[in-house]
């Protein structure tokens, strides 16, 4: 597994790396045969702490985020390792509980989109006050059950997920909602 171990205002020496690379590789290998890379990245924090941020491609759409903070570099990620290795393990027990495969869901289609401001935009958003959205990227679209999706959410730790519904094979979106509750949206 390729392993980057990189600072922000940090000074990454060799004994911290080889303490990541060790932990990575021993909590993947434990619940996956194969990974592809991982990102470790350190910085400080408000008030003397220092953060740690994992990220991990385990398999194809299976992406894992850990975050952490203390006032010392190994404490910091021993936290985001403990937090990536909880996701890890229930991910891999839901896996055997459905009798799936190691992957969440097949890549169904990729989303292209690019958003160009031209200057009429620009002269409505200095009227406006509000801001000019400009975006460009590729993503991959995952088909899966409601269920699965949720999971892939709570995997990636990210705030939402735009998915293709395996049973109606509609676009579907979920998200976190500030109450920690799960919210779906199923257009009409």
């Amino acid at each position: 597994m390729d392993i980057r171990v990189s600072g922000h205002q940090i000074d990454t020496g060799s004994a911290l790396r080889d303490y990541v690379t060790d932990r990575l590789n021993g909590m993947v290998e434990k619940y996956f045969n194969r990974a592809h890379s991982a990102n470790v990245t350190f910085g400080k924090a408000a008030g003397g702490a220092f953060s740690s941020d994992i990220i991990t491609h385990v398999s194809k759409g299976l992406i894992l985020k850990a975050h952490a903070e203390a006032h010392d570099v190994h404490q910091s990620f021993d936290q985001a390792a403990g937090k990536m290795e909880k996701q890890l393990r229930r991910y891999k027990r839901r896996v055997q509980d459905h009798h799936a495969q190691s992957t969440p869901a097949e890549i169904g289609e990729q989303a292209d989109y690019t958003i160009f401001a031209g200057s009429q935009v620009e002269e409505e958003t200095e009227q406006d006050d509000a801001p000019a959205v400009v975006a460009e990227t590729t993503a991959d679209i995952p088909e899966a059950s409601v269920a699965d999706a949720v999971m892939m959410l709570d995997l990636r730790d990210t705030g939402a997920l735009f998915f293709k519904n395996a049973a109606s094979g509609r676009h579907n979106m979920v998200y976190r909602r500030r109450d920690g509750t799960i919210g779906w949206v199923e257009p009409r």
